[in-house]
């Protein structure tokens, strides 16, 4: 499917959802040049070393780490109490993407171009180094910025790749959610997880050109968030997520 336009959002249909209220936001302005994306599960006793691994990564003003949690372990004992049928679907679709034969935990997708298991620190930071340096990583500018009583996502121009679209979403994110694991492999460990997605909304397609949406505040009580990101994303001949073009993101302001 070649991309001949850009399909506009309805934005009644949009549901945006931050904890904004009287809440301050933090403006981020620092450029990212790369993206993280962990899956993970409450329910697998390797993931807590990734869990932790992931917040160097959150700390990082040129990053964008997000933690995907998956459903598959529950069967378990203990039910992820942050899972959702989207993130696991993300993880099975990032399996055709690298042409793997089976999904794990825990995973790091880099850039949406490579994968490394998620408490390797060392080696998603020389994956991450790698791609900026040889020209890989983020290279379409994309802000997310609120503007009174709006937020507003924007793309700058770009070089569309050889794929079957570009697609621009938004993640909804808990900057934090401490959980008391009972049941399962990891029980009796009470664990703070940080950046969690809980939802992921395609706004629309890109075609290469400069392009705004303008989200209104009001539309936020949709989702129990703290944070989100933009992701704009090449998707692949086999409809899976490619490499990811550029990516922007909004905090809740630490008090």
């Amino acid at each position: 499917m070649k991309i001949t336009q850009w399909a506009r959002v309805a934005l009644s249909s949009v549901a945006f959802s931050l904890c904004l209220g009287t809440t301050a936001i933090a403006q981020n302005v620092a450029k990212l040049t790369g993206v993280v994306e962990l899956f993970t599960s409450q329910g697998c006793s390797s993931c807590p070393p990734a869990d932790a691994a992931l917040e160097e990564f959150i700390e990082r003003d040129d990053v964008l780490a997000l933690s995907y949690h998956v459903d598959y372990w529950d069967y378990i004992g203990w039910k992820d109490t942050l899972a959702t049928p989207k993130n696991t679907a993300r993880q099975y679709e990032y399996r055709k993407t690298f042409n793997a034969r089976s999904v794990y935990t825990p995973q790091a997708v880099i850039n949406g171009q490579s994968h490394e298991v998620g408490s390797r620190s060392d080696s998603i930071r020389e994956k991450l180094a790698s791609d900026t340096a040889q020209g890989n990583s983020l290279s379409v500018p994309v802000s997310i910025t609120k503007n009174g009583n709006r937020i507003t996502v924007k793309v700058g121009e770009g070089s569309v790749p050889k794929a079957a679209g570009v697609k621009l979403m938004m993640v909804y994110f808990k900057t934090e959610a401490p959980v008391d694991i009972q049941q399962g492999e990891n029980a009796g460990k009470n664990i703070n997880y940080k950046n969690s997605v809980i939802d992921t909304v395609v706004l629309g397609m890109w075609d290469g050109m400069s392009m705004s949406i303008d989200i209104p505040i009001n539309e936020i009580n949709a989702h129990d968030a703290d944070g989100c990101a933009v992701l704009l994303q090449a998707i692949t001949d086999e409809n899976s997520p490619g490499t990811i073009l550029g990516a922007a993101k909004l905090m809740k302001q630490k008090s």
